[in-house]
């Protein structure tokens, strides 16, 4: 098979809306058979958050994240994967020529997440000939969602069905026991406090989505985006994070939580270092014009909406436009054409990924009281229910 090690970084980038993007299956290409899907995922998360440790597992799935785009800058300048941010873990497809390192720096970080917020995070992978071979689809695209931030944009129940395998593979996984460990999370940070809404009359809410038919995705997502336009506005107008509500929180405990998550260990410089950049950049954001330009930048690079097989989007809205999406959206399940899960909170949270304070910087939106993962109790309760029996 010939080396397609670069096929996510030619993808052409699409500067049209989401919902024009979902009646151009065209614009969607085949992800090579030889590439894989790897899997990190927070057990017992459900539990964890339930035990006040939501930020903790918000920050655990963000890590997974940058460990492996860490690890993928020293191993190859050219390869560029999608990922997809989960809440409670994240999903990567990766090209072969890389998959043993991205797994073998996986583990490492396991075993990092255990040592220091004692979380059992786990993970796994399955190539993407398996996804094929049980007649599922995955086709991927790109979304340039404004002048700072591209997406990638996920059809077909490929990474569904490849989640669930390897999930079923979990139970009884051991890591190693290993005295080095190989971890590298330059560009953590979590020092934003949490986000409000722009109006006091607006909440947050953290929305799952799967279509139940594979070939009529598309068109029920662009049918579900349609609506969402309607109701709360097109993305800019429904986005939860905004320049006047970011607000930085110079605590030495939130600190703190960044630096064991991120090193593993008790360093004073590195503390009062960053606690000092978190304190200042409080008036360098309110009185400097590069710093109102980076929280600009922040809004518009905070990933808000994603398409991995399912629509996942946190919205703010007031209740009257929320009732009107749970009519509409009750009306599609009711007909059997999807499933959902919906948590409304009273703000959003972020994690962070800080490359350079220009351009290359991602911030993973959530919401509060769980965020994605209480959304996914209603979501996975309506799967036991047999709405959809494929999964």
């Amino acid at each position: 098979m010939k080396d397609n090690t670069t096929f996510y970084k030619t993808i052409k980038k699409n500067r049209i809306a989401l919902k024009d993007l979902l009646q151009n299956e065209n614009l969607f290409s085949s992800v090579p058979k030889n590439w894989h899907i790897v899997v990190t995922d927070v057990q017992n998360s459900t539990l964890a958050v339930a035990n006040g440790k939501h930020n903790d597992v918000n920050l655990t799935a963000t890590g997974s994240i940058i460990t492996v785009l860490n690890k993928i800058k020293k191993l190859d300048a050219e390869v560029r994967i999608p990922y997809f941010f989960g809440g409670d873990g994240a999903t990567f497809i990766v090209p072969p020529s890389i998959i043993l390192e991205v797994l073998k720096v996986l583990t490492d970080y396991c075993i990092h997440i255990k040592n220091t917020l004692d979380l059992d995070l786990r993970v796994g992978s399955l190539e993407v000939e398996e996804v094929y071979k049980n007649d599922f689809t995955l086709r991927i695209s790109k979304l340039k969602v404004n002048d700072f931030l591209t997406t990638p944009v996920i059809l077909g129940n490929g990474l569904k069905f490849a989640e669930s395998k390897i999930k079923q593979q979990f139970e009884g996984n051991n890591l190693p026991d290993q005295e080095k460990l190989l971890i590298d999370l330059k560009g953590m940070e979590c020092r934003w406090d949490e986000i409000y809404p722009s109006a006091n009359s607006k909440r947050i809410a953290c929305l799952l989505i799967s279509a139940t038919s594979e070939t009529k995705q598309a068109e029920i997502f662009n049918q579900i985006i349609n609506e969402i336009d309607y109701i709360f506005g097109d993305l800019h107008q429904r986005n939860p994070i905004t320049i006047q509500r970011l607000k930085l929180k110079p605590t030495l405990k939130k600190i703190k939580k960044e630096m064991y998550t991120r090193i593993g260990v008790y360093k004073s410089g590195y503390l009062m270092n960053n606690w000092l950049i978190t304190f200042f950049g409080q008036y360098y954001f309110k009185f400097f014009n590069s710093g109102k330009s980076y929280l600009y930048k922040v809004t518009q690079l905070s990933d808000t909406i994603m398409l991995d097989g399912s629509i996942n989007t946190v919205i703010s809205g007031d209740d009257r436009q929320f009732a009107k999406l749970k009519t509409f959206l009750d009306s599609l399940e009711l007909s059997g054409k999807i499933i959902y899960g919906l948590h409304k909170t009273y703000a959003s949270i972020l994690s962070c990924y800080v490359e350079d304070r220009d351009r290359k910087h991602i911030h993973f939106v959530d919401g509060t009281e769980g965020g994605y993962t209480t959304a996914s109790i209603e979501y996975k309760t309506k799967i036991k229910k047999q709405y959809i029996s494929k999964f």
